[in-house]
């Protein structure tokens, strides 16, 4: 990928560039899915994570967990789960909005003092298209998601996997910026577009 590819994957919509890796070992916990379907989720969350070159962790110190993906089949649901209010601002609101949209899905992140990722929160919607999906394009989609901040229209034309003799994959050059961003002497975040240079950079190197 070019620098102005890579810097479109972390402008938001609002303009500004955003770039943010997490700064703390992963511990995930999934709510609403049978129990065969947890392997697969975690899986993926692990396969990612290895890709980077990040840490999973069954618990987190502070959070408990600081992955939490839910499976629902309506957005309404969450207002009658206790303690939700708490953990997603101004949830009516929200839920008022993402009703409206029609939409699917939904993600938020709480950030380090320094920038990094501290927590991910997942919610799907399953509704016809999620549900045709199997297992393993959806978790491993939304461990892509989570692994980085990354914009909200980053992968709206083109998911970020691929099939490679039949086998399931992340497609390279998502793979090149996800492996680039967390390189060490990277920082966990930034918020000037030249950061995108400095991914490229490595990108280039690697491949």
């Amino acid at each position: 990928m070019t620098a102005e590819e890579i810097e479109k994957l972390f402008t938001r919509r609002d303009g500004q560039f955003a770039f943010a890796r997490w700064g703390r070992p992963i511990a995930p916990v999934v709510f609403g899915v049978e129990e065969e379907a947890l392997p697969v989720i975690k899986g993926a969350l692990e396969a990612v994570a290895q890709l980077a070159g990040h840490e999973m962790a069954e618990t987190d110190p502070d959070l408990g967990s600081n992955v939490m993906m839910f499976f629902f089949a309506d957005w309404a649901e969450l207002l009658d789960v206790p303690g939700m209010d708490g953990l997603v601002p101004d949830l009516a609101q929200q839920v008022d909005r993402l009703q409206a949209a029609g939409a699917n899905q939904y993600r938020f992140f709480r950030f380090e003092e320094n920038g990094a990722i501290k927590a991910a929160f997942v919610f799907l919607r399953m509704d016809e298209s999620l549900q045709e999906m199997s297992a393993q394009v959806l978790a491993l989609s939304q461990a892509v998601q989570i692994i980085l901040l990354w914009s909200e229209d980053a992968f709206q034309e083109k998911s970020p996997l691929a099939l490679a003799d039949e086998a399931l994959v992340l497609r390279p050059e998502v793979a090149d910026v996800i492996r680039a961003a967390y390189d060490p002497v990277m920082p966990p975040a930034a918020t000037d577009a030249s950061h995108a240079l400095r991914l490229a950079a490595r990108v280039q190197v690697a491949s």
